[in-house]
């Protein structure tokens, strides 16, 4: 039961984050990722405080780190201010599909069955019901390239959480570390690429809250979890993420729901249990 509630911490917080994305779409996305990262590495502070043997990993921990959450987020903001946000949203929850999909070609001993096919076939038609929606609904414009970073966070974040199986164990202080880097990696790509901005105070406060919730304390939550519990059973958990954040994302951008939407929810989530569950 603790186990459980950590995830769902973590799952709550994870469902703000595309809405969250969208109210800051006008901040450069180097930027947002910068400081969003930064913001959540500070959580990890009283842990290194104390023993500093925490952020000691190998260098190739740190660089899978810095693909995993850097790549992820970056290009996650990325696809919601180039695509309509809550079809670019339900793209990227196409990760946990991908994580059963591409286990046989990180994990070794790991098989892909019919079952996980048929899953994979599932959730693409899903994704391509969302991008199809919005075409014909009011959302409008037909293809948006802005998919196309959706579908490459749904990648990223599949990989990565795969190769952190290949890595030594890491403490969970050390995602603290994975932040620090990719934010100032990220806030020196905005200071060489993107025109420097004015952020109001209504900005700061947003991406404080970013930072220390889905991109700070859902990440520690997660790691919590699975130390504690069935992975499998809070891997079904984590199918209720892209429900909240739908859901979220429709109220905060005022959008009604459409068959298009609410089917191609269906069919995604639909599509990670039945890969799950295929043994």
């Amino acid at each position: 039961m603790p186990a459980n509630l950590y995830a769902l911490g973590a799952i709550a917080l994870w469902a703000s984050l595309a809405s969250l994305g969208v109210s800051l779409r006008h901040v450069p996305p180097f930027l947002l990722t910068g400081l969003a990262l930064l913001a959540g590495s500070l959580l990890a502070l009283p842990f290194v405080l104390k023993d500093r043997q925490q952020w000691r990993i190998p260098a190739s921990t740190l660089l899978l780190g810095v693909y995993g959450l850097f790549g992820f987020h970056f290009l996650l903001f990325i696809a919601l201010r180039h695509a309509p946000p809550v079809e670019a949203n339900l793209v990227n929850y196409l990760w946990p599909l991908f994580m059963v999909v591409l286990a046989p070609l990180f994990l070794p001993g790991v098989k892909l069955r019919a079952g996980h096919v048929v899953a994979a076939l599932l959730g693409f038609a899903g994704a391509a019901v969302a991008i199809l929606g919005a075409r014909m609904g009011a959302a409008g414009g037909g293809w948006a390239w802005g998919y196309l970073p959706a579908l490459g966070s749904a990648f990223i974040w599949a990989s990565y959480s795969l190769l952190t199986k290949r890595v030594p164990a890491f403490p969970t202080a050390a995602i603290g570390l994975f932040g620090l880097v990719s934010g100032l990696l990220s806030l020196l790509c905005h200071w060489a690429l993107e025109p420097s901005v004015a952020l109001s105070g209504r900005d700061g406060a947003l991406i404080a809250v970013m930072g220390l919730g889905p991109l700070g304390a859902a990440f520690f939550l997660w790691d919590r979890a699975l130390k504690l519990g069935d992975a499998r059973q809070i891997g079904v958990l984590s199918y209720l993420t892209p429900l909240g954040s739908t859901a979220l994302l429709m109220l905060v951008s005022g959008r009604a729901l459409s068959w298009s939407i609410g089917l191609a929810a269906a069919m995604i989530i639909g599509a990670a249990v039945l890969g799950t569950r295929s043994k």
